[in-house]
């Protein structure tokens, strides 16, 4: 059960869509002064409710022209075939997420590459490989018009 107040989740929804934003800017958005603003903000890093910053980058000025969704199926439902599969996985830097899910499948991968090819070089010499593998479905991200990952 989480302890935050309105102020705390509003300064947490501001923050996850402006990382950078000035501490006077946000302390003024949600109606606090700056050292109280700040002292919450300082607060829920050290109780790890914040757990880092990062910068959004755009992936085609980054060489990244290819996104998609992969679900992934293993053959075995053990322990040790989900964490050689997540060590994988954690490894490759084409993998920008793995999420282990319920369902038909035990994984939803996000995936980056630079073009078509190299997405198909990953899936055949890489997801292929994996010997536990038993379904992969590929989803090809055409446009994202709403994305509030940090």
């Amino acid at each position: 059960m989480s302890d935050l107040d309105d102020k705390s989740h509003q300064i947490l929804r501001i923050l996850q869509r402006e990382g950078r934003i000035p501490n006077l800017e946000l302390a003024d958005r949600v109606g606090l002064s700056p050292s109280a603003c700040l002292r919450r903000v300082q607060d829920m890093e050290r109780k790890g409710v914040i757990t880092g910053y990062r910068a959004v980058v755009d992936p085609a000025k980054t060489g990244t022209g290819f996104v998609a969704y992969v679900t992934v199926g293993l053959s075995q439902h053990t322990k040790a075939a989900q964490a050689e599969f997540e060590s994988l996985m954690r490894a490759a830097p084409q993998v920008r997420e793995c999420h282990n899910i319920t369902g038909t499948v035990e994984y939803l991968l996000r995936v980056e590459a630079r073009d078509l090819p190299a997405y198909k070089h990953f899936h055949t010499e890489y997801l292929g490989a994996f010997p536990y593998l038993n379904t992969l479905t590929t989803m090809v991200v055409m446009g994202s018009p709403k994305d509030e990952r940090a």
